[in-house]
């Protein structure tokens, strides 16, 4: 259970609940979408959001597994297991830092880069499509923080 001495406890109402509810469904709803989708393109939710999370990370620099097992909040030991998968299915390649050894480096292939363009696309048309639910939903919260 979380620790609850920080947070400010309100006196919450029934549209509190409603608005919550609502929240949770919508983004429950998009993650059903993503994970359909991800399958559509051969790949697991996971190894979608690690393509994704790598191509966001930076796009001037590499990401490292340790980067990568912060981002999808996984333990270091999952994300080396997820990058073999990648590896195999020719998504990443892996590179050794010179200056550190220890470190390793996953780029995509071009291979990955055309997949995520095709699900990235898919994904910002269902946002288009359901984004204005999420901001009415965050909306009614937002208004409620202010009271």
């Amino acid at each position: 259970m979380a620790d609850q001495s920080n947070l400010s406890k309100q006196e919450l109402e029934d549209g509190d609940y409603v608005a919550l509810a609502r929240f949770r469904r919508a983004v429950r709803a998009f993650l059903s979408f993503s994970e359909s989708a991800a399958r559509e393109w051969g790949l697991t939710a996971q190894q979608h959001q690690a393509i994704l999370a790598i191509r966001g990370f930076a796009s001037d620099s590499e990401m490292g597994v340790g980067d990568l097992a912060e981002h999808l909040m996984i333990q270091h030991n999952s994300a080396v297991e997820l990058v073999n998968r990648l590896q195999d299915s020719e998504l990443v390649e892996r590179s050794i830092k010179a200056d550190d050894r220890r470190r390793v480096n996953i780029r995509l292939t071009p291979k990955a880069h055309a997949l995520l363009a095709d699900l990235s696309s898919a994904h910002l048309l269902e946002l288009q499509r359901t984004g204005p639910e999420l901001a009415e939903i965050l909306g009614q919260l937002r208004k409620r923080n202010k009271t």
